[in-house]
């Protein structure tokens, strides 16, 4: 099966995160996967050593030529895997996945600093009201809409699901000023 470049690079991202933690061999990496990460993003050991191979040839990560307990090799990550780990916790949220996104960089919120915190919190508030404000325009434009003879179940459904997303967005927003970081003055000076 073949990835999608969005997964692989979205996939590299997270295994960068996991070995900014510490070295890791691939079935250390598996099951860290299937242990935290899997709450919002899964991996077949396939998947995760073809992101590795990736991460390998950018030279965003080595592997140990001598292996360890049980013959495994260990990965770690380089000076360049740090800086591109960085980048991507900073940089805005893809429009594809955002859930996904948006919880991989909270998992790791913890390595970056606190200013670098706030900064990542604030893209994050700032994308899922974006993403709302477009939801509540649609929903303004749904109800205004005439529904076509014969269709009315199938748009009962449609608002439905419409009302989920609103509903989803709304207790995400919430969750994101309970939980993440709030920018002090500090921060936004240091911008």
């Amino acid at each position: 099966m073949e990835l999608s470049r969005a997964t692989l690079n979205s996939m590299a991202h997270v295994i960068l995160g996991l070995l900014m933690l510490w070295p890791q061999t691939l079935y250390e990496l598996t099951k860290n996967f299937q242990a935290g990460v899997s709450l919002f993003y899964s991996a077949s050991t396939g998947s995760i050593k073809r992101a590795l191979d990736k991460l390998l040839a950018n030279g965003e990560i080595t592997v140990d030529s001598k292996t360890g307990p049980r013959g495994k090799r260990p990965y770690r990550i380089t000076a360049a895997g740090r800086a591109q780990f960085r980048s991507w916790m900073l940089d805005d949220l893809d429009t594809g996945g955002m859930e996904t996104e948006m919880l991989a960089r909270v998992y790791f919120l913890g390595l970056l600093e606190p200013a670098e915190r706030s900064q990542v919190a604030e893209q994050i508030r700032r994308r899922i009201g974006e993403d709302l404000d477009r939801l509540e325009r649609l929903e303004v434009q749904v109800r205004a809409a005439s529904v076509a003879d014969g269709f009315e179940d199938v748009a009962t459904y449609q608002r439905a699901t419409l009302k989920y997303g609103l509903a989803a967005h709304r207790v995400a927003l919430a969750w994101a000023d309970d939980e993440l970081p709030q920018s002090s003055p500090a921060d936004e000076s240091a911008r």
